[in-house]
């Protein structure tokens, strides 16, 4: 008899459950909005809820509680800065879950969960961000590139001939010796 289990298995070992719950509440606080299965959905809900009543706490042990299951600072920052502050007058139910049809491959059930009252500029906002700082840095080091291929032309234009010495002459001479040597090669030998 299974009394007083909950959550779902989810077709996984508990450990591997633990951590896509955990992965989930990561993105699901990261973006505001993700779009899942709906079982995972419906397990996740309460985990989060769960952080979030953590960060409305603001006590070292709590900080501590959310940064074991989030495992990223950012993450711990905006749950107990911005989440908390939004959630104040809010007594649980910060998670919705929306239903939204069948997936095409296999006809699973969908649905999208978002924190209620969410920002809508949130979702992908790190992502854009990350974005545009690989850009900046591409565009960067092709100007760095550009640089140093103009630094290298200027330095071969400005680059001014090495005097030559005496020792041309003695080069002169040893060349004229070669093509005399040459000369007597060319005799036929009996």
């Amino acid at each position: 008899m299974r009394h007083g289990i909950s959550g779902r298995k989810l077709n996984r070992k508990s450990s591997h459950r633990s951590a896509l719950l955990k992965n989930l509440s990561k993105s699901l606080i990261l973006n505001e909005q993700i779009k899942t299965t709906l079982p995972k959905a419906k397990d996740l809900r309460p985990f989060v809820e769960k952080i979030l009543t953590f960060g409305k706490k603001q006590t070292l042990h709590s900080r501590r509680k959310v940064f074991s299951l989030l495992r990223d600072n950012t993450l711990v920052t905006k749950v107990f800065d911005v989440l908390a502050k939004r959630y104040t007058k809010r007594n649980g139910g910060y998670v919705r879950v929306m239903k939204s049809g069948y997936r095409s491959g296999d006809s699973a059930p969908m649905a999208i969960i978002e924190l209620v009252d969410r920002d809508i500029d949130a979702k992908g906002k790190v992502d854009k961000i990350r974005l545009q700082e690989s850009e900046n840095k591409s565009e960067t080091n092709k100007a760095k590139e550009q640089d140093k291929s103009a630094d290298s032309l200027t330095k071969k234009e400005n680059a001014q001939p090495v005097p030559q010495k005496t020792g041309d002459v003695k080069m002169q001479s040893s060349s004229e010796n070669v093509a005399k040597s040459d000369k007597k090669e060319e005799k036929p030998t009996k």
